[in-house]
């Protein structure tokens, strides 16, 4: 546990009594604060009432007297659509809101940190798709390599609930445009920004304020580092903000769409191989095709993330390529998961909007897809133009007949799963690939991604 600093003796206010929401709260009762906690489910809150906490309803401006800070959960809105009445109630207040990744930041440096021969660094990341697989894949090369490492956040453990500091130890982090947004403190030694695509805009207010909230990581703090992806015109407009001048080697510039030259330090990736240039010299190479946890250019671009972020902490490009070698990739993202009669089944439940779908899309051949669920804002064009390999759609969801109707490919509505993987294994032929690759939200059928990925498994393994 991380307890949290400059709180000791403050009267505090958590929103939200999730995985974070408790952490925060019990990271902040360590730090010596006077703890009270809110969540609108009353199952949450007998959860915090048996731990010992204060649960107290908080709705109007006056409640707030005495109340130093309010410590808000990612899931709970704070502007848009609409923001939450705790939230509208403490800013009225005046009283200052933050997040659990605002007090990581705030208190993970400690007195025992001057007697490290190498001090700990923390590595972020953040981006619409693959940040997952980047801060994990980061995490395992350092592992590989003999590095302490801890991978907190939006995955693994929370990110106040990680083990203090040790000499020469890295905390890798991925955090989501929700955790970025509030955070009041952000200082990463090294931040990566691996793509941008529209997601979450209604909590954001459109595509510029989901852009802002991503940029937040590299405004607030200015990394020692940034690696930026610049396939998208504003991970271009980012990375020319941070820099200054084209040999500036803060900035990592990574591609996977075109070969990046110039006086800076760049990484990129055409045709399965890796390279890394500096100062207009190769400086490192890796034939990523054969590396089976990481399929496809989607998985290239992590690659390349996680690559320039192991580089700037000072690995050496043969130390990364082992490690990826051994990397098995991640639940539930381009997760291979059986492999029978010629024909692969691959879990990309993560898919869950247009561009991670296309990217899933491009990375097979011959396929049977399976998609559909809740649709998500911009619609569904971008998807027909990546479909030239799908064979067959099988779409599921309650929206099935309208999903299916987008589409330029043939599709029959299948609504469940079961019956999707029915189908398509019913009419796969040898060198085909199922896949799963939504492109869209799963909370019309299931509570999550993971729970739609399981049932897509347990469907495939019942047949074989």
């Amino acid at each position: 546990m991380i307890p949290v600093k400059g709180c000791k003796g403050q009267k505090v206010a958590v929103l939200g009594l999730g995985r974070s929401g408790l952490s925060a709260a019990r990271s902040l009762l360590a730090g010596g604060a006077d703890v009270l906690c809110w969540d609108d489910n009353p199952a949450a809150r007998e959860a915090a009432e048996a731990e010992g906490f204060d649960c107290v309803e908080l709705r109007r401006s006056g409640d707030f007297e005495g109340v130093a800070s309010l410590i808000v959960s990612p899931g709970i809105p704070h502007l848009y659509p609409a923001p939450n009445p705790v939230v509208r109630a403490a800013l009225e207040a005046g009283v200052p809101v933050d997040n659990d990744i605002g007090l990581f930041f705030r208190s993970f440096a400690d007195s025992t940190w001057h007697h490290f021969e190498t001090l700990p660094r923390v590595v972020a990341v953040t981006g619409s798709n693959g940040k997952s697989t980047t801060a994990a894949l980061i995490h395992h090369i350092l592992t590989e390599a003999g590095r302490p490492s801890q991978l907190a956040g939006n995955i693994g453990r929370g990110v106040l609930d990680i083990d203090p500091a040790e000499n020469g130890s890295v905390v890798v982090l991925e955090l989501s445009s929700y955790q970025t947004e509030l955070a009041r403190s952000l200082t990463p030694d090294v931040a990566v920004f691996t793509n941008l695509s529209p997601d979450h805009l209604d909590r954001h207010g459109g595509m510029g304020g989901y852009f802002a909230a991503k940029r937040r990581l590299f405004s607030e703090g200015g990394p020692d580092r940034a690696v930026i992806g610049i396939d998208e015109p504003e991970g271009v407009f980012l990375a020319g903000q941070l820099s200054e001048g084209a040999a500036d080697d803060r900035v990592i510039r990574v591609s996977v769409a075109q070969k990046l030259s110039g006086p800076g330090w760049q990484v990129f990736a055409r045709k399965g191989f890796l390279s890394e240039y500096r100062k207009g010299r190769q400086a490192g190479s890796i034939d990523l095709r054969p590396i089976k946890g990481l399929p496809g250019a989607h998985n290239h671009q992590n690659a390349c993330s996680a690559y320039a972020a192991c580089r700037s902490l000072g690995l050496a490009p043969r130390v990364i390529e082992d490690a990826m070698h051994s990397f098995p990739g991640l639940p539930h993202r381009s997760q291979i998961v059986a492999e029978a009669g010629g024909v692969t089944f691959v879990n990309d439940s993560k898919a869950t909007n247009v561009d991670a779908a296309v990217k899933a899309l491009s990375a097979f051949k011959k396929i049977r897809w399976i998609c559909g669920g809740l649709e998500k804002d911009g619609g569904l064009s971008a998807l027909n133009d990546a479909a030239g390999g799908v064979v067959k759609a099988y779409v599921i969801g309650r929206e099935a007949a309208g999903f299916a109707m987008q589409l330029d490919v043939a599709a029959e509505v299948c609504t469940t799963m079961a019956k999707a993987v029915e189908r398509a294994m019913a009419e796969m032929q040898e060198g085909e690939t199922v896949l799963l690759a939504p492109a869209a939200a799963s909370f019309d059928q299931y509570d999550n991604f993971e729970q739609r990925g399981d049932d897509f498994l347990r469907e495939v393994q019942a047949r074989l």
